[in-house]
């Protein structure tokens, strides 16, 4: 075969791909359909199955996890040392950070105080509570780990953290004498990146599975009493998107919302879908980068930090709003007091939610903290599939807004790569692989466009 019939021959194959973002939705279809399918009619292997593929998904995100979160805070706060201006930009990115989790833990408690989502619902718990889960004592005293090698193994994000910070600063600390050190951990992140991406291309199989799980075990038969909570979690999370993240791009950074979320839109929709925001890290600081021109060496921190501590959805509004439900099942008063902690904990407590699927750890943390009942959690554990992506799409979101706000207040901000159309952008290569052999995320390339360089 000649060299221009083989190149045909491979543009005929891509033109009949399915595009990467077209998978995720046709398995999360999928899932709900087999869910149905085997809880109608009791086909009890097929719901078996559907756990087991479901399980096997999450355990692959977990064993990359840890060593990505590690390898990019240590490269993320090494980083730092090439900014003159490094403290004052990670002064300002947490302190964004905190502010705008304040106001969508305000925005979760207006909206739950308003609608009173546990009123009147009497519901048995489907699913064991956890035991002592989340409390505070366990998030103060378990930032410091006592093995190192158990924090990993027990995939504890808050102490991964706390170690690569402090790695990193050393090594930031230490100049030349890191550099081997450095650069190896860039061949790892590098590895690592290629390795998430082979357990990514498997996520339209496991959001099939995840979502088909949850309807073979609970059915709908949840959904009519939790109706409202359901609504309330979606009406917080789409306020925090489309109305505060909007006010403050134009108003504070002074940019185009409307451009900002048609660039941000591929890891916004994959994080909807993946409900994992370190697994969308990749390809939100791709688009950080290339197509919000934030830069890189800031991005470099602010991404990677955001996706571990940065949880709009899973730490504010939804705490917030769970909170007050649990509260009104079981019929326990809430106080002044209690909202101003509820606030306190989502800010503070944010961190101890990993950036994978589920935000149990941040409820039970608040939970204890208020003493309310951790049987609460298994009430809502039959809808966490539904309410995490739009909690994740959040997260995801915010993760991208503040190192723009940030970039902009620093001069750091590119604007004629932010005003720009968007350029190309390829999935396989945001994590790290060949732009050639890839599936494109969203719009296929425009005529005149310039093609996205290697990050």
């Amino acid at each position: 075969m000649s060299a221009t019939a083989a190149a045909n021959d491979s543009k005929q194959r891509k033109r009949f791909k399915i595009p990467f973002a077209w998978q995720l939705l046709i398995g999360l279809a999928l899932g709900l359909v087999l869910g149905y399918v085997a809880r109608e009619w009791s086909v009890a292997w097929l719901g078996t199955t559907l756990e087991t593929i479901g399980t096997l998904f999450v355990q692959l995100l977990f064993l990359i996890v840890p060593f990505l979160v590690f390898t990019a805070i240590v490269a993320s706060i090494a980083n730092l040392r090439n900014l003159a201006n490094a403290g004052r930009l990670v002064a300002k990115t947490l302190g964004w950070f905190a502010l705008t989790s304040a106001i969508a833990v305000a925005i979760g408690l207006a909206i739950g105080l308003t609608t009173n989502p546990g009123e009147g619902v009497t519901l048995t718990s489907p699913a064991a509570a956890p035991e002592t889960t989340g409390s505070w004592t366990d998030f103060l005293t378990g930032i410091i780990p006592t093995n190192v090698v158990d924090a990993f193994v027990n995939v504890n994000v808050l102490q991964i953290v706390f170690i690569a910070i402090i790695v990193g600063a050393a090594a930031a600390k230490l100049g030349a004498k890191a550099e081997p050190f450095l650069k190896f951990n860039e061949s790892a992140l590098a590895l690592i990146q290629k390795a998430l991406w082979w357990v990514i291309r498997l996520a339209p199989i496991g959001t099939a599975a995840l979502i088909g799980n949850s309807v073979f075990a609970y059915g709908w038969d949840l959904l009519e009493p939790l109706a409202v909570f359901s609504i309330d979690i979606y009406v917080g999370a789409l306020i925090v998107m489309l109305v505060v993240y909007p006010v403050l791009l134009r108003l504070v950074a002074k940019v185009s919302p409307v451009q900002f979320f048609r660039k941000a839109w591929p890891a916004i929709q994959f994080a909807f879908v993946s409900r994992s925001s370190v697994g969308t890290l990749p390809l939100a600081q791709r688009i950080v980068t290339e197509r919000l021109g934030v830069a890189r060496d800031y991005a470099s921190f602010a991404s990677p930090f955001g996706a571990t501590t940065k949880m709009d959805g899973c730490a504010a509004i939804y705490p917030a709003i769970a909170a007050i439900f649990v509260a009104q099942v079981y019929d326990v008063p809430l106080g002044i007091q209690d909202y101003l902690l509820i606030a306190f904990v989502s800010v503070i407590g944010s961190a101890a939610t990993a950036g994978l699927t589920g935000a149990t750890v941040m409820l039970t943390l608040t939970l204890s903290t208020l003493g309310l009942p951790l049987e609460g959690v298994g009430l809502l554990l039959a809808i966490d599939p539904i309410m995490d992506m739009i909690r994740t799409a959040t997260n995801v979101t915010g993760q991208m807004v503040v190192p723009v706000i940030v970039a902009k207040s620093e001069k750091i901000l590119d604007r004629e790569v932010y005003d720009s159309a968007p350029v190309p952008l390829d999935a396989e290569a945001a994590f790290g692989g060949d732009a050639e052999e890839a599936d494109d995320v969203d719009e296929a390339p425009r005529k005149g466009e310039p093609a996205l360089q290697p990050a």
